[in-house]
């Protein structure tokens, strides 16, 4: 069965590898050391060839149940646990447990005189009883020069090293033996790196007054690895390896959206805010609102119940909650509430590869879920673009595998190109806000723009934004035949209409009232004449009802004329005798 680190290391083999518990290191090693074979550890003076050694006979003996044996040539047991314990490494409980060993050889390269043969035999019975005492399975030898320091014959020197490392080999012990480096060879004596099976290169330089640290894998017999130089560490918590390839382009993603702080800026983005999880760039000139809107996205956060994390680089903890308020921003109550942790160090205070350590370490301390950075373009100051670019490239991959909802600031020069950064990080983020000021009419204002949002849809305008004492406020830029107008500009612009509409409703209102006076009049007119019109037809109506009386009348007369014209009568005998009487 393949696990799921194999399958995302691409420099595991099949060679039996002993892990060496250092961070990062078991990465570009794919799994750790050699297993049962000698590795040397080379570089200059306080490079951290010893603090490797012992850190990987300290993870050996509590984590993976291989005692370890340190064989020391300069310093004292006693010398040896003092100077670990402040990286926390218990090597008296260890030693207690039988689990670690530590033992010193005195070795004056005054009393070495080069007569005869050279001879490891007595070496090899000390380290053999030492081994078989606690059955160490991994040995550390610092340094091979206190062994070989007053030799000078080449031929006798290569062969006792390799007489060495193959005893090593045949004891089943995986060795570290560190090496000082030479003049112009890794080793001291140039021969080291050819015998041995894996070699190891620290470098320890300093640029710029910046003081960084490097590890090179330079050889690894058996097995693929990486080959690049790799920044390390040496802080509290011992040794630690910072690969660039160490997080991967799997992380996962989430529909979920949330507000940045300033509900009109949300409306620009669909009206739905960011997505969790999203890196967001603001890149302006100085003074431009960049502080303000990360304010505004931490406050957001906090309001939420998310805790947050502000990274500041330029000003202290203090100073900007002052500052702040004076936009109605009172971050102080989400620092007390325990929402809220500011980290604020100069940039030129450490490293880079220190600061990605120190970051990463208060991220899974406080496991935050938003994050602001402010400003990275302060990272310049602690080492080259392409340096720069990879720290922050290991540090946006982490805080995205983490979910982790991050603001970026980043100062733009005035004579800069607006829509590129110093680091260029440009394409590594999601959501990028350009804020730039306009100058005209003797004042400047400050515009808003949405350069890029991915996976949302987001508005292409331009927005002039104040920075008031309720917050920040968008409002519409005022785009003319004059062109675009700002500030007093655009209030000034923005009155004229007012007063222009004011008097385009006034006249309104006037023709309004004009033909409410005509309808009115109009209807007292239709009122008079259908008045009329109904007097004169009631009039017609009763001479027509006067009309039909007579009419009738003259019937009801005529019936009765012609009833009292006509008389009949019957003579008792049945014989018609009477007459008819006419008028």
């Amino acid at each position: 069965m393949v696990s799921q680190w194999e399958r995302t290391n691409p420099f595991v083999s099949v060679l039996p590898k002993a892990p060496t518990g250092i961070s990062g290191l078991d990465k570009i090693t794919g799994g750790g050391l050699p297993k049962g074979r000698p590795t040397i550890v080379c570089g200059g003076a306080g490079s951290g060839k010893t603090l490797l050694g012992v850190e990987f006979l300290v993870h050996g003996a509590a984590e993976y149940d291989e005692p370890g044996l340190f064989l020391a040539f300069e310093e004292t047991p006693g010398e040896l646990t003092m100077n670990v314990a402040s990286l926390g490494f218990d090597l008296e409980r260890l030693i207690a447990d039988k689990k670690l060993l530590i033992d010193h050889i005195y070795i004056d390269r005054s009393e070495i005189e080069e007569t005869g043969e050279y001879d490891l035999e007595g070496l090899f019975i000390r380290l053999g009883y030492l081994i078989d005492s606690i059955g160490a399975k991994r040995v550390v030898l610092d340094t091979v020069e206190a062994l070989f320091g007053a030799l000078s014959d080449t031929y006798i020197l290569r062969s006792e090293l390799r007489r060495l490392f193959n005893w090593l080999k045949q004891k089943g012990v995986t060795a570290v033996i560190t090496a000082e480096r030479g003049d112009g060879t890794l080793t001291r004596h140039g021969l080291e790196e050819y015998v041995s099976d894996c070699v190891i290169l620290l470098d320890h330089r300093v640029t710029e007054q910046v003081s960084t640290r490097r590890l090179r894998i330079v050889k690894y017999r058996g097995t693929a690895h990486g080959t690049n130089e790799y920044p390390f560490l040496i802080d509290r918590d011992g040794f630690s390896v910072l690969p660039i390839t160490s997080v991967g382009l799997d992380h996962q993603v989430t529909e979920e959206r949330v507000s940045i702080g300033v509900p009109q800026l949300d409306d620009l983005m669909g009206g739905r805010g960011l997505y969790r999880g999203s890196t967001v760039l603001v890149s302006g000139t100085a003074g431009s609102g960049k502080s303000s809107l990360a304010a505004h996205f931490v406050h957001a956060a906090c309001q939420r119940g998310e805790r947050s994390l502000y990274l500041a680089s330029e000003e202290s903890r203090h100073q900007i909650i002052r500052n702040m308020r004076s936009i109605g921003i009172d971050l102080q109550p989400w620092v007390e509430a325990g929402l809220l942790h500011f980290h604020n160090a100069r940039p030129t205070a450490s490293s880079l590869e220190l600061y990605l350590t120190i970051t990463n370490r208060i991220i899974n301390e406080f496991q935050p879920q938003a994050v602001v950075i402010d400003p990275i373009t302060n990272f310049n100051l602690m080492g080259n673009p392409n340096e720069v670019k990879a720290m922050l490239m290991r540090l946006i991959d982490n805080l995205k595998s983490c979910q982790i909802t991050t603001m970026m600031t980043s100062l733009t020069g005035g004579g800069d190109a607006l829509e590129q950064t110093e680091v260029g990080i440009s394409s590594l983020i999601d959501t990028w806000i350009l804020l730039r000021d306009m100058e005209a009419n003797g004042e400047r204002n400050r515009l808003m723009y949405l350069l890029k949002s991915r996976g949302m849809p987001h508005s292409n305008q331009l927005r002039e934004f104040l920075l008031t004492s309720n917050g920040i406020r968008l409002v519409d830029v005022y785009v003319g035949a004059g062109g675009v107008l700002t500030g007093s500009a655009r209030a000034a612009q923005e009155a004229q209409e007012r007063a222009a509409a004011l008097a385009q409703a006034q006249e309104v209102e006037r023709l309004r009232l004009n033909l409410e006076r005509k309808r009115r009049a109009l209807e007292a007119q239709i009122a008079a004449l259908r008045a009329n019109f109904d007097a004169e037809a009631e009039e017609l109506y009763r001479i027509i009802d006067q009309q039909a009386a007579r009419e009738q009348q003259i019937m009801t007369d005529r019936a009765d004329m012609a009833r009292h014209r006509t008389v009949y009568s019957t003579e008792p005998d049945g014989g018609e005798s009477g007459r008819r009487n006419g008028i």
